[in-house]
């Protein structure tokens, strides 16, 4: 059984999402989670899922806030061997509900292209030009909440 929880920053359960984002999303490109980034995370809404069996997170994303209305999801993670099981889908769902409560009517991203599809299944789409951050390509994807 899977659940969806809010996560405090500095606890140690940041820890392992840090530990996990770097695992799914850096390390595979070659690049390094800087700890000049944890103060930017501070103000930052972090969510996770963890396996009831163990109390293991197994998936997790960042909401970071852009102005009153919008909201950025970032860095969405889950765990390799727990990829095809839906995690993905329930956090996504789990974050709009958090960004609505919190007062945004609008979730952006800069979605991998690999995975604009999944995004766009579940309601978002693509908002101006495909573009190049550290030699990824990323389009930006928006939803109204």
């Amino acid at each position: 059984m899977k659940k969806m929880i809010d996560i405090p920053f500095g606890s140690s359960r940041y820890d392992d999402l840090v530990k996990l984002r770097y695992k799914i999303l850096l390390e595979p490109l070659g690049l390094k989670f800087l700890d000049m980034h944890r103060d930017k995370e501070a103000g930052y809404l972090h969510i996770g899922c963890i396996e009831n069996l163990d109390d293991a997170l197994v998936g997790g994303l960042l909401l970071a806030p852009v102005n009153n209305e919008e909201i950025r999801m970032m860095q969405v993670a889950v765990d390799n061997k727990y990829q095809g099981e839906g995690i993905g889908r329930e956090l996504v769902k789990y974050a709009e509900k958090r960004a609505k409560e919190a007062g945004y009517s609008r979730i952006v991203m800069h979605a991998m292209l690999s995975v604009v599809s999944f995004y766009e299944k579940l309601g978002y789409h693509q908002e101006g030009e495909i573009f190049e951050e550290q030699g990824i390509t990323f389009a930006r994807m928006v939803k109204k909440l």
